[in-house]
Order: C-alpha cells, then sequence, then structure tokens
C-alpha cells in the first residue's frame, strides 16, 4: 500500500488513499475525481484492493489474538494452520486473518471460518489438522468444536445463531473480532475515517459539535455527561493550546470493556479523537493506556504509525489544513488515576491525584490548558455518528440514555465475556437470555453493576432498565461497565468488604473523608464477618458512608460507599444475622461456620479423617465421625473428600 501515497499526477496535490473532496461520493459511487484520468484510475485500483481484503467471497480463517485467546495459546494456533494450510498446497488459496477480541473469553481460543461464519469454540492446536481436512477440504463441519448451549444443548453453527451473540447490538464492537487491528486496510473497508473524512470536508467544528449534540451520547466512563456539551464547552474555552486526551485507565476489577477495544479496533478511537480534535480546536492528543495493557499498547503504536503514514494523522489530514498528533503515555496502574484530574497529573509528571475542581479541564486541563477528556468507549462511538448522523445515533437507546453499552459480565453466569447491548435493555435479558442464567442450577442473588464504585441490586430489580438514569434511582451506577452476578451463595456483608478493600488500598489518600472513611468503613465489615459486629455499626456505617459521599475530594471518593449503601437498602437483614445470630446467611464468611457431620449420612469411610489437615475428625471405621469445633480451621476439605454428603456447613 505504500504507493498509494504518491500523487496521483504531476498536477494532483493530493494523494491516492483520499485523494480529494469528493472521496465521499467515491466511498459511494465509485471513482469520480474530476482532477485526472490518471487519478480516477489510481482510485479506482485503491477502492478495488481495499474491498477485495473485506471480499465476504473469499475464504479466511480469523483467529482470535485478544489478550484472553493469545494466553490460551491462540498464537500456536496461526503457527500450526499456516503449517497446515501449506502442507495441503492451501496457503494461496485461504487467508489466515488474526483479529481482536471477539468477546466470548470463556469459550476461547475462538476460530471463525468465513463467508459461512462457522464458529469454533476452545480451539487447540491438535485439532487444526481435524479442521483443515475435514472442514476446509472436505466441506464437513467438526461437530465437537461447535457452541453448545448448557442449558438447550443446542448446537450452534455459526456466531450469529449463539445465543450470547443473538440478543447483543454491537455498534462499538462490530469490528472487534472481525478485522486485523494491525491492518489500516481492514479498517479503510468497513468504512474506516470516512467520518473523518466527512467532518473535514461537509462540517464545520461548531456542526461537528452539534451532530454529537444531536446524538445524545454520553460519557462511557462512569458518572454519563453529555459528550456534546463537554466538547461545546472546550470548543468556547480561551486558549491558544488546546488537547483531546483518552482517558484508556481502566482499573476497575474484572473490567476489560476498554481494552479490547483498543486491541480489536485501534483506529476508531484514534478517528474518534482526531474527530473531537477538528471540533474543539485541538492539535494534540493523548491516550493514557495503563501499563498492565501491553498488547493494546502495541497495537495503538501501530495503529498511530499507520494512519501518519497513510496522511489521516499528522500535519495537513487530508490535504485539509487541519493537524492533529497523538502521543501515549503508559500510566502506573493506579486506580485513582481513572479520576480526570489525577490522569492529567499523571500526564504532566507528577504523582496521580486528584485536584479541586473548578477549574474543571474543559477550561483549565492538561498543563492548564482546556483539555477535552473522554474514554475510549467514548470516543470510539465518534466516527459511527459522524458517519451516520447524530439522528441515526439517537434512534436507538432509551429517551436520556441513547445508543448502546458494553459490559464485562463476569461473575456466577454460565456465559462470561464482553456484551454490548442497547441502552433500556433489562438486567434480566442481560444476565438470562444473553450470560445464559446461573451455573448449577443455583438462584439469582445480585449483580453488582458499576465496578467498586458501583452498587449491587436484588432480584426484585431484574426487569430493571439498564440506563443511566434507572440505575442511579435504584442506588448503583453505569461506571464504566463492570457487571459481576452473584449466586445464593454468595455473602453480600462480604461482598462489601472486597470492594471496600480494593478502593481502600486504592485511595490516594489526598483527603481525609477518603482516606480514613474507607479505613473505617473497612474495619466495621470486617469486624462484622468476623462475627464481632454490633447492631450500632449499622448506624455508624450509614453515618460515615454520607459523610464520605458528601465530602470526598474526587468522584471515586465521593461513589466508593455505594457498595455498602445498597447492601445495607436490600440486604440489611444479611447485617443483621451476622450481628445477632453470628451467623452468615450464604455460609461465605469463614469465622461464622461451623462444620459438622449428619450421622445419618455418615458412613465411617474415614476419607474426611485422613483428608483434614488439623487433626479435628475423629472416629473409628464404619461409624460415625465427629468434628471437633476447637481444632477445625473451617478449610473445607473434608466437604470436598465427602461421597456421601455428611458434611454440613452453617
Amino acid at each position: 500500500m505504500k504507493n498509494l501515497m504518491d500523487k496521483c499526477c504531476d498536477k494532483c496535490t493530493h494523494t491516492a488513499f483520499f485523494p480529494c473532496k469528493d472521496y465521499i461520493k467515491c466511498r459511494k459511487e465509485g471513482p469520480i475525481c474530476h482532477q485526472d484520468e490518471a487519478c480516477k484510475q489510481k482510485r479506482a485500483d485503491f477502492l478495488g484492493d481495499i474491498h477485495l481484503a473485506a471480499d465476504s467471497d473469499k475464504r479466511q480463517v480469523l483467529i482470535c489474538a485478544g489478550t484472553g485467546c493469545n494466553s490460551s495459546g491462540s498464537g500456536r494456533l496461526v503457527k500450526k494452520l499456516q503449517e497446515e494450510l501449506a502442507a495441503n498446497g492451501l496457503a494461496d488459496k485461504i487467508k489466515i486473518k488474526i483479529t481482536g477480541c471477539h468477546g466470548f473469553c470463556e469459550q476461547g481460543p475462538l476460530m471463525i471460518i468465513e463467508p459461512l461464519k462457522t464458529f469454533y469454540t476452545r480451539v487447540d492446536e491438535n485439532d487444526v489438522a481435524e479442521i483443515v481436512a475435514k472442514d476446509l477440504i472436505g466441506g464437513e463441519l467438526v461437530e465437537r468444536l461447535l457452541y453448545k448451549d448448557p442449558n438447550t444443548v443446542e448446537t450452534a453453527k455459526t456466531y450469529e445463531t449463539v445465543p450470547f451473540y443473538a440478543r447483543q447490538k454491537r455498534l462499538v464492537l462490530h469490528n472487534c473480532g472481525h478485522i486485523n487491528p494491525e491492518e489500516l486496510s481492514d479498517y479503510v473497508a468497513s468504512d474506516g475515517y470516512f467520518g473523518l473524512t466527512r467532518a473535514l470536508f461537509e462540517k464545520t467544528p461548531d456542526q461537528v459539535v452539534e451532530e454529537v449534540k444531536t446524538s445524545g451520547l454520553r460519557g462511557r466512563g462512569g458518572a454519563g455527561f453529555p459528550t456534546g456539551m463537554k466538547w461545546g464547552f472546550v470548543k468556547q474555552a480561551q486558549g491558544d493550546k488546546k488537547y483531546v486526551v483518552c482517558n484508556a485507565d481502566e482499573g476497575d476489577p474484572g473490567a476489560f470493556m476498554d481494552r479490547s477495544v483498543l486491541e480489536g479496533d485501534p483506529h476508531a478511537v484514534l478517528e474518534g479523537m482526531a474527530i473531537c480534535g477538528y471540533a474543539v480546536g485541538a492539535d494534540e492528543g493523548y491516550l493514557y493506556v495503563r501499563a498492565e495493557y501491553p498488547l493494546a499498547i502495541q497495537r495503538l503504536k501501530i495503529a498511530i504509525a499507520q494512519a501518519e503514514e497513510y496522511g489521516v494523522l499528522g500535519d495537513n489530514i487530508m490535504n485539509s489544513g487541519f493537524s492533529f498528533h497523538l502521543k501515549i503515555k503508559a500510566g502506573a496502574g493506579a486506580f485513582v488515576c481513572g479520576e480526570e484530574t489525577a490522569l492529567l497529573t499523571s500526564i504532566e509528571g507528577n504523582r496521580g491525584m486528584p485536584r479541586v475542581r473548578p477549574p474543571f479541564p474543559a477550561n483549565s486541563g492538561l498543563w492548564g490548558k482546556p483539555t477535552c477528556l473522554n474514554n475510549v468507549e467514548t470516543f470510539a462511538n465518534v466516527p459511527q455518528i459522524l458517519r451516520n448522523g447524530g439522528a441515526w445515533y439517537a434512534s436507538m437507546g432509551t429517551e436520556k440514555s441513547k445508543g448502546t453499552k458494553i459490559f464485562a459480565l463476569t461473575g456466577k453466569v454460565n456465559n462470561t465475556g464482553l456484551v454490548e447491548v442497547a441502552m433500556g435493555m433489562t438486567m434480566r435479558d442481560i444476565i438470562f437470555a444473553i450470560g445464559g442464567g446461573i451455573p448449577g442450577g443455583k438462584k439469582f442473588k445480585a449483580v453488582q453493576i458499576g465496578g467498586p464504585s458501583g452498587g449491587c441490586l436484588p432480584d426484585e430489580l431484574l426487569d430493571l432498565s439498564v440506563d443511566y438514569d434507572s440505575l442511579t434511582s435504584a442506588g448503583a451506577m453505569m461506571g464504566s461497565g463492570g457487571l459481576v452476578v452473584m449466586d445464593e451463595t454468595t455473602c453480600m456483608v462480604d461482598i462489601a468488604r472486597y470492594f471496600l478493600t480494593f478502593t481502600q488500598s486504592e485511595s490516594c489518600g489526598k483527603c481525609t473523608p477518603c482516606r480514613e472513611g474507607t479505613t473505617r468503613m473497612l474495619e466495621i465489615l470486617t469486624r462484622i464477618c468476623n462475627g464481632e459486629g454490633k447492631m450500632e455499626d449499622i448506624d455508624t456505617l450509614d453515618r460515615i458512608t454520607r459523610v464520605v459521599k458528601n465530602t470526598a475530594l474526587c468522584g471515586l471518593g465521593q461513589t466508593c460507599p455505594n457498595p455498602i449503601i445498597s447492601t445495607l437498602r436490600y440486604f440489611k437483614d444479611e447485617y443483621i444475622a451476622h450481628i445477632q445470630e453470628k451467623r452468615c446467611p450464604a455460609g461465605a464468611c469463614t469465622a461464622l461456620l461451623t462444620y459438622t457431620i449428619n450421622a445419618e449420612k455418615c458412613k465411617g469411610c474415614g476419607k474426611c479423617l485422613r483428608s483434614c489437615p488439623a487433626e479435628a475428625i475423629t472416629g473409628e471405621k464404619k461409624q460415625p465421625h465427629v468434628i471437633d469445633a476447637a481444632k477445625c480451621i473451617k478449610c473445607g476439605s473434608c466437604i470436598t473428600g465427602c461421597k456421601f454428603n455428611a458434611i454440613e456447613r452453617g
């Protein structure tokens, strides 16, 4: 593709990549450049090459090369497949394409064979020879590698028929799992950089801001502030220099939405940032990516280099007069750097700690200059809004929450992974229709939404619409999109303690309410879980949560009490059981557990006796055994070893 940067002819100042202002028409109607016949022909050749790369009739084997599948050996699959295709004379007939994360991580490594969309799961390098012989040569499916629904036991032949994908609406993720993130041509073939071109040649900066406002897009990183309104503030701000910053410091436990977008479709984020730069008047931007995402950083570097080489980033983009440069800043992994002012402080080379607001970053951000800061998912939505129009985007979702949202669905659910759904879908549909319900026939108990700063919602709220306002009124928050499902074996007091342990350790310590408040709350929760709580602890917790929420310096401190507030609101009976009855209803708090042997079920086999590391079990052979509570360390090894379900825990 390097020759595509050549001038079309001596008369032309444009390149073959985006040769003229008629680019939009060219993409829709074919080459109609008015400059010269040579330019017209070069344009036709370029478009032909691009669309040939995405030809749906060409046989391709797509192998997921996201972090999850890479860790499961997808790199070995690629190498083995190359060897098998070469051995069978198919190396020139079938294309191997690495892709980003397809979302269904627990089923990886994933392999898709196009154009039939055959979907193979948990593929091992030892399966490759069979796939080549049966499927690629013989046209016969390898049935054992097809996805089988755990509830219906039905087999899905294509990824579109897998329940996990069938109910999703993939806008931001539409390229992830389908294009090679390291090939700019793949992105252009799916209308990549068309939104930027439309912005530069069809709209003024004010019109771009209005288009984003019309879309109703809200920030996907936390509180959901209207994106177009933020862009308008930055555009109106006075300053000789402005910045665009992408927050890719994804610190929530179990969250990997931003990572997957950066790994699977990096150009979408770059294009969104460039559009933002044009709209607000910025010529420079930063991607703040946590250093624990090496693959995302690697692919961003490749994407930036390609975009600069072909003129969609850098100086005088597409000969439009607009210049925009991007740099990557690797973060050190501090959770607090997900807060916008702490993130900006870190980019400046200082310790990442929040600043007092106002002034807000829109007026005084990076190095005191007006700064527009959005997260990965927000920027990735922008190119499609510019391509299809704000009204198109606003037609999806609810009245006040437009478009789609990506969630990292984890916990006690059959289908874990990355899901993207239209705003307004119910929690029940996400967990049961897409997630496949709770494994092992257990009952759903709660879902934690919004990460460690979110809230726990009970089963009576399963039909709640997933949108910004509904979640806030229920005591939770959208957050960045973490969604952890819990079953009947989960202790809600212990869950609150778990999340407080995280936020307390990640507190930067700058403000007293967060530094001291999280410590005190964690001490109380730990006492309650250990059976040492008092009834007045509940009132104390309630008081501290309100103080921290109302007085902490930054958004992370203000939202960290949410797990306690929501569990007290919906599961107060569990707190009371721990305090008054010295009992954990879920049987999860080790300090409150007691192990006993049911004499009627015990056969006296001695297996539990031999497995007990504390020698707390005694009994004669073929006679009921007994556990000495004073010696028992509550490790649970006796339950694991008992074949007769005679060990009871309560």
